[in-house]
């Protein structure tokens, strides 16, 4: 049991060192269960997370210990919970937090373990204070920010870090203690299209006629692209698609983080929520990207291949992403972490947000006076970007 300070006596919070100690059941309560139940994250399923830990991807020895956080009745009804996990590194989070770390260190402190709040390896805004749909959700954000602050000072650790979390989550995180960070996505924003078309005739015409150019170089060596869901994303084709994710895992980061037993389990559970966008060369794949389905957005994630291609992969991974979320009446598409190489294909920047926990009173001021620094560049850099957007007509930025 957490020993929280003033606990209600109409609910307890503790920790849960594993993910399977929550049902599946009982999780779909807080993330729901399909696109269209509310606002489907699909990273935030039980399926999804349950995955990470059991093909060992996210476990103690990857230097991820879990550590999720749940809140319950005296009767053990699940009121919240947070997916969190103690830190040996500042690895596969994509909010980086390294100048901390060595600043920290160099002066005699200990920055790791640290607990970090998000989906592993993830960068993809959702809910990190989840609550009960059958529960008014302010009390229970709340106790669950408390519950970080007080489960990082009892631990004795350096810090808490909650990264990628929905702007509505950032004042009962502020609250509890926690400094506000931005940082900058670009997503493609479906402004009603009916299909591709539409979207190009609201660019400038050179960029219009780039596009198309682009396009079709990217499949001007016989390649075609097939969109692969349910039941076609078999075993042989995970066993292509993992091939090209560790080519380029390797080359960017020297050991990919999500193993082959993953993707086994997920294509298992989600592939109703997947979209593999997979191309091919003389009847064999060459290179692939795949997506995640939510309720109202399309998440690209991860891009492989084995043959290099001029533009290819900006049409497997941009330019189908629109294509699929057009023709599915998505609202928006979030393509991953970082690229300002994406504003030229339609891609806006859009704030980020991300709440830190500081136990030391040192480096928790030094932090503060830089991130009050930075959110005011962020912002300017996202003012400065909307004056290269493709668009005929500016749109406002969307924070």
């Amino acid at each position: 049991m957490l020993d929280v300070e003033d606990q209600s006596p109409e609910f307890q919070l503790r920790v849960v060192r594993q993910f399977d100690e929550f049902t599946a059941e009982e999780w779909s309560s807080l993330a729901g269960t399909s696109k269209g139940h509310g606002n489907y994250n699909p990273f935030l399923s039980y399926h999804f997370l349950n995955a990470l830990e059991k093909s060992e991807s996210a476990t103690a020895a990857t230097g991820w210990r879990p550590y999720h956080l749940r809140l319950e009745t005296a009767d053990g009804i699940l009121l919240g919970a947070v997916p969190a996990y103690l830190k040996s590194h500042s690895q596969g989070e994509y909010v980086f937090d390294h100048g901390w770390a060595d600043a920290y260190e160099r002066a005699g402190g200990r920055y790791y373990p640290k607990l970090q709040i998000c989906v592993p390896f993830t960068p993809a805004t959702g809910s990190r204070l989840l609550h009960n749909r059958d529960y008014e959700p302010v009390a229970i954000r709340q106790a669950l920010a408390l519950g970080l602050q007080q489960l990082t000072d009892q631990l004795g650790i350096s810090s808490a870090h909650v990264t990628f979390v929905d702007q509505t989550q950032i004042k009962p995180l502020e609250t509890a203690g926690f400094l506000h960070r931005n940082d900058l996505q670009f997503h493609f924003i479906n402004n009603g299209f009916s299909q591709f078309d539409d979207f190009l005739s609201e660019l400038s015409s050179r960029k219009r006629k780039l596009i198309k150019k682009e396009r079709k170089e990217a499949l001007s060596n016989g390649i075609t692209i097939e969109w692969l869901q349910g039941e076609q994303i078999t075993g042989d084709v995970l066993d292509q698609f993992f091939a090209f994710y560790m080519d380029t895992g390797s080359r960017k980061w020297g050991r990919p983080y999500l193993t082959r037993e993953f993707y086994t389990m997920i294509g298992e559970t989600m592939a109703d929520d997947i979209l593999l966008v997979m191309a091919k060369r003389d009847g064999r794949y060459i290179a692939g990207a795949i997506n995640f389905i939510g309720s109202d957005t399309l998440f690209g994630r991860h891009w492989g291949c084995i043959e290099d291609h001029p533009f290819l992969h900006f049409e497997v991974c941009y330019h189908q992403a629109i294509d699929f979320a057009i023709k599915h009446k998505l609202d928006k598409v979030e393509a991953g972490a970082q690229g300002d190489h994406k504003i030229a294909r339609g891609y806006q920047p859009v704030l980020t947000h991300s709440a830190h926990y500081i136990t030391h009173q040192g480096l928790r001021n030094a932090v503060a006076d830089y991130l009050d620094t930075e959110r005011q560049d962020v912002m300017r850099m996202a003012v400065s970007l909307q004056d290269h957007l493709p668009f005929r007509k500016t749109p406002e930025l969307d924070t």
